[in-house]
This record gives C-alpha cells, structure tokens and sequence, in this order.
C-alpha cells in the first residue's frame, strides 16, 4: 500500500525569516508595523509569504500579546437577521461599520434573542468594546456588558447610565412635534400602535400598569410625547387605546393594525412608534378599502427610505449619523473618563398619509 503523499508543513514566522536571511522581528514587522520596514524589503517579505504558504502572525497569538482584539462587539438583542431586515438598524450598522473601517477595526456582532438569559455569548466576546443597541433597561445581556471592564457606548436605550456614553435622539420632542401636526389636523379620536414594552410578550391592547412600568425608555419616551400632545387639546390619555406588538416587523403592524381598528371603528388618526408598524398599518388600511388620508390618517417614526417612498407623514432620525457617532465615541475615547451624551436632531416630515380630520370628526373635537 502506497503510504501518504508528501504534504509540505506551512511557513512559520521562524522558517520565513531563515529563507529569508532576516529577523524575525522584520518578519512581524511587515505585518504588524509596516512603517518600520522600507517598501522594498517588506514587499519581499510578502511575497516570500505567499510563495511559501505563511498566513501571518496568529491572530490569537498577537491578541494574547497586546491585550486588544481589534474589534468592537456590537450588542443586538434581536436574532442576527434583524440587522439586516429592519432598515433602521441596518443604516445604524453601516454607520457603525463605517466608523470601524475608518480606524481600521473590526465589528463582532453579538446577536442574542430577548428571551433568552443565558449570557455567555457575551462573557466570552473577543473585543475591546461594546455597542450597545436598543436594549431594555434590565436586560441580562447589557447588565454582563457592564460587568466587563470595557468601554461602552450604548445607541438609544437604556438612558442615564453612569460611566457609559450614548448617543440617541429626543424621542419625546420628536413624537410630541408629530402629535401636534395630527391635532392640528383636527383629529381626536386617536389610536396608537407601540413597539415591544417590556420583557413578556404581549400582543395586544396594553395596560395603563404596562406603559407605567416600560422598560423600553425610547417606547416609553415616544408614548409620552403622544400624550404631551394630546393632553395640550384635552384628549384624556386614559381613553386612548395602545395596541402593542412584540415582534418589530409589517405583518406585525399590519395585524395590530386590523385589531385596533376592529376594536375602535371611529378613529380617524393611528399614530404608530414606528414606520415599520405604520407601513403595516397602511397595508391593513388598502386591504380594508381605507383611503389614506381621507379617511384615516397614519403616520410613523425613523424616517426610513421604505417610509420615505410610501410618502409617510414621520419623524425623521439620522439612523447612520448615530453608528458612526456611536463607533467614535468608542474607538476615541482614549484615557477620557467622564461619559459623553451625544442628542442628534429629528426633523417632522409631513408626507401624504395625514390630512384634516373628516368634517364630522372636526365638529366633534370643536376643532
């Protein structure tokens, strides 16, 4: 029996410098500090590389030397397709993205659903910092990032925690700003379609109890803005229904939408936290035979391109401005100890999905 062909052992970093006629220093230097080395001499060193099948240095190796990963984890408590799925988080991964490629780092996603509790995903994380978001307030996952001492920066939620920078909008003035458009309008007889609250699934009207004790603060946030502006024409909070979604998706708001109005025939406006769900919302209305905005008016939350072509009336985020701002604030923070708070600024679009309320809606408002 023919024994096994000869297989020719990879270049080690010794073996290369030897062919060579270098150090081994010069060997790492190529790859680790190329403005050590002439252009000449570390173009030979490549090319030897490659002729003779050396990968480079140990990625693991060098880690273990210097203490740095070279990558930022981004923290998503969603399952990993929702990255690329929902327009909003994908344009604040490409602003992240663009962030790390700028400083020349890499970017670990670290995807974990929000039921789940096991959190070893994130102890074992081979990175020099987290981004965090859009996480609840007591969620496992963000409390195991906090117990790693690496610097932090969280995207939106949760807010106000020490020794951590965030970058968000002011959902509250944002919403309160669209609020005001729609009763403006003339519209009292409003419903509202949320994003998840809190942890538990609940796919459904929500309580008072429930909104009082939100642990999604940007949801919470946008709620209250609703209100703010409800309350300046004397709309009782207490008489609004809030239907609630847990997954974050059309079909979603689309079936919070037929439930909602199913329950609640006589609203003229639903307000939605989203324009995910308010995309939803206006395919429930064409399927029923609802004309937008004569007969109902919907608006959303993001400013999403999706959102933009549909000619949604909403609140316009800069999405990618808070990954890149997100990604700086971490990879610059260098020995600076005081947390930043970085507010970026929304923008009212009023597109072609509100309009006045109908003339009997506007004779009982007073309007």
């Amino acid at each position: 029996m023919a024994g096994p062909p000869n297989v020719r052992r990879p270049a080690t970093l010794a073996s290369l410098a030897a062919e060579l006629g270098v150090s081994r220093t010069t060997v790492s230097n190529a790859y680790n500090r190329p403005d050590q080395l002439s252009a000449p001499l570390r173009a030979r060193v490549l090319e030897a590389a490659r002729r003779l099948g050396y990968p480079g240095p140990d990625p693991v190796a060098r880690s273990l030397r210097t203490r740095k990963a070279g990558a930022v984890g981004l923290l998503l408590t969603e399952a990993l397709s929702y990255a690329f799925r929902d327009p909003a988080a994908t344009g604040f991964l490409e602003g992240l993205a663009l962030a790390c490629e700028q400083a020349g780092q890499g970017l670990l996603l670290v995807p974990v659903s929000p039921e789940q509790v096991d959190v070893t995903t994130v102890h074992q994380a081979g990175v020099d910092g987290f981004v965090v978001y859009s996480v609840r307030e007591d969620d496992p996952h963000f409390l195991a990032v906090l117990e790693r001492p690496l610097p932090t920066v969280v995207c939106d939620q949760p807010t106000g925690v020490e020794g951590v920078d965030r970058v968000g909008v002011d959902d509250r003035a944002g919403m309160l700003a669209l609020t005001r458009h729609v009763v403006g309008l003339g519209h009292r007889r409003v419903g509202v379609l949320c994003m998840r609250l809190a942890a538990g699934r609940n796919d459904g009207p929500v309580s008072a109890e429930r909104q009082a004790s939100a642990t999604y603060p940007v949801q919470r946030d946008r709620l209250a803005g609703i209100r703010d502006g409800l309350a300046e024409v004397g709309v009782d909070w207490a008489g609004v229904p809030v239907h609630e979604r847990f997954e974050h998706s059309v079909d979603a708001g689309q079936d919070a939408a037929a439930a909602l109005l199913a329950a609640h025939s006589d609203l003229t406006a639903v307000i939605c936290t989203s324009d995910i769900l308010a995309l939803g919302a206006l395919r429930h209305a064409a399927a029923r035979g609802l004309a937008v905005p004569d007969q109902l008016t919907i608006t959303g939350f993001d400013g999403v391109p999706e959102a933009e072509r549909a000619g949604l009336t909403t609140v316009r985020q800069p999405v990618l401005e808070k990954g890149r701002v997100a990604g700086e604030l971490l990879l610059e923070r260098g020995d600076r100890n005081r947390p930043r708070r970085v507010t970026l600024p929304t923008e009212l679009v009023v597109g072609a999905t509100s309009a006045r309320a109908r003339a009997e809606e506007r004779f009982f408002s007073g309007w």
